[in-house]
């Protein structure tokens, strides 16, 4: 595998792999990330080879993979591709034994998946908030900052209403990991930790798990 510093922590189900799945990243999405953080948690990361793939370059080529033109996206080992991350991040779990992230049919599983949906929609709009910050001053809408912004605040009030029970890992726990570490690497102003101590306090602890430690996103 490529990821420096992953192990392997689960046996994995999937016998008779014939290559490397390939997994189109950048080092700087989360949505990456969460599918890396999988894949260790799996215990398949040595058999991924990462392609790197800039969505927002106009010539770019995971266009061929995917027609969203986003990464992440997963060519399978049989030249099937699958997009985007909770699509990938299920089947990388799907390939270790029993316990996974996603848990099977049931409350915990809704759970799971909702907090999950929490955490892709704060890093959709952190991303958001970025790019258009990026535009020329003159170009940007101080609605759009001030929307994205509002989506991010009420998501992370949301997890400290929450984080004080959270226990042990799943798919949605691990989404918001890396969803907070995304705010530390581009939104370092927010200081969300400031006035959310029990959020802070789980994620600090969670953050020693390989699989968010080894990830952490560069540019």
């Amino acid at each position: 595998m490529r990821l420096v510093g992953a192990t392997a922590v689960a046996p994995t189900i999937r016998p008779g792999w014939t290559s490397p799945m390939k997994l189109r990243h950048s080092t700087t999405s989360p949505f990456v990330r969460k599918c890396m953080a999988t894949a260790i948690e799996a215990g398949v990361a040595d058999d991924l080879d990462l392609e790197t793939a800039n969505p927002w370059d106009p010539d770019t080529d995971i266009v061929a993979q995917n027609p969203i033109g986003k990464i992440p996206a997963l060519v399978l080992d049989d030249g099937g591709v699958l997009f985007d991350s909770p699509v990938i991040c299920e089947y990388l779990d799907s390939l270790r034994a029993p316990p996974r992230l996603f848990p099977p049919a049931g409350v915990a599983r809704w759970r799971a998946m909702t907090r999950m949906a929490l955490a892709d929609g704060l890093m959709d709009a952190a991303i958001l908030w970025r790019r258009e910050l990026m535009r020329p001053a003159g170009e940007r809408s101080p609605w759009w900052i001030d929307r994205q912004l509002g989506i991010v605040t009420r998501a992370v009030d949301a997890m400290e209403r929450e984080a004080s029970a959270w226990r042990g890992v799943d798919i949605g726990l691990l989404a918001t990991a890396v969803a907070l570490g995304y705010l530390d690497f581009r939104m370092p102003d927010l200081a969300w930790r400031e006035s959310r101590p029990g959020l802070a306090a789980w994620c600090e602890g969670f953050s020693s798990r390989p699989s968010i430690r080894d990830t952490g996103p560069h540019e």
